[in-house]
């Protein structure tokens, strides 16, 4: 039995406008969470209709029922991003395009991979998750606290139930591909895939918006095009969108470097997600949400409370 939670959440971003700069203190964190929301988007969109392939070739019903949990928590994330990117495209319409494009680019592997391709491709990209998003929710008072806390909540709560769901896509993908070294022979394609369309909604958020919008180069997110693409810069070869800056530039370089190392073991054949450290704050999230606690203004929520 499985004891995924499929939790439905609503973040309120239709109530009022949503800021493309959502984190004013971190404005390369802010361009590189909503490409995050943009990718996403498309992601969970090529993983139900990978998963809807994949599940009636599944014979075994624990994983059977692994797989249904999963792509319906993969479905409710997409839905939150979806009103993320909603707002944002409301704000400045032109972000269409660039979302488009985006999805675009997993439609493509949808209609011309194969489908143990595609399930290795969900399953290297997840288990790259509990390390990198460990990082990020030990530093959230600089990454998100400081933010809209709608778009805070979206990211907290997918985080920590992409570190609940952490063994799911490979649980599936080893179910199906008796290969054991077939995930990491393709990941190399997998994870320059994952960096073009990343890089692809970046240079949307450049070409679309301003520079009093963003604040900084959107690719600033890319430690190699920062410094490519300053030399370039200076050369004038290529157009001026701004100053880079790190995303990480707070967070301790030895704690980036156990992320790094974590991303690597992650691809390793026999790799067990279960073993990996997790973030304290998936547990009191967790601990909160069972409690009743208002998730979805995480921030707010008991300041609210306490003013009524």
């Amino acid at each position: 039995m499985t004891d995924l939670q499929v939790r439905k959440m609503r973040f309120a971003f239709a109530d009022h406008p949503v800021p493309f700069l959502w984190n004013e203190t971190n404005p390369a964190f802010s361009a590189m969470a909503n490409a995050v929301s943009f990718l996403a988007i498309a992601f969970e969109k090529m993983i139900v209709s990978t998963m809807a392939e994949a599940k009636p070739l599944l014979t075994d019903p624990v994983i059977a029922e692994e797989a249904d949990a999963f792509v319906r928590q993969e479905g409710q994330h997409s839905m939150a991003h979806r009103a993320h990117a909603r707002g944002l495209i409301k704000a400045h319409p032109a972000l269409k395009e660039t979302l488009d494009e985006v999805i675009a680019a997993f439609d493509d592997l949808v209609a011309n991979k194969p489908l143990n391709y595609r399930l290795a491709y969900t399953a290297d990209l997840e288990a790259t998750f509990t390390p990198v998003f460990k990082l990020m929710l030990d530093h959230d008072d600089t990454l998100f606290a400081p933010g809209d806390d709608r778009v805070a909540s979206l990211f907290l709560w997918h985080f920590v139930e992409e570190v609940e769901h952490r063994s799911s896509a490979l649980i599936i993908h080893n179910g199906l591909v008796d290969d054991p070294w077939y995930r990491m022979r393709v990941a190399p394609s997998i994870f320059k895939h994952v960096m073009d369309v990343m890089r692809l909604a970046c240079n949307g958020f450049n070409k679309h918006l301003p520079l009093e919008v963003r604040k900084v180069d959107a690719l600033s997110a890319f430690a190699l095009e920062r410094r490519k693409n300053t030399i370039l810069k200076r050369l004038g070869r290529i157009p001026d969108f701004g100053p880079f800056t790190s995303a990480f530039h707070d967070l301790p370089v030895r704690e980036q470097l156990v992320a790094l190392s974590g991303i690597v073991r992650s691809q390793i054949p026999g790799h067990n997600p279960e073993h990996e450290k997790l973030p304290a704050l998936a547990a009191e999230w967790f601990d909160r949400y069972d409690a009743g606690y208002d998730v979805t203004h995480w921030y707010t929520a008991g300041k609210q409370a306490a003013n009524v």
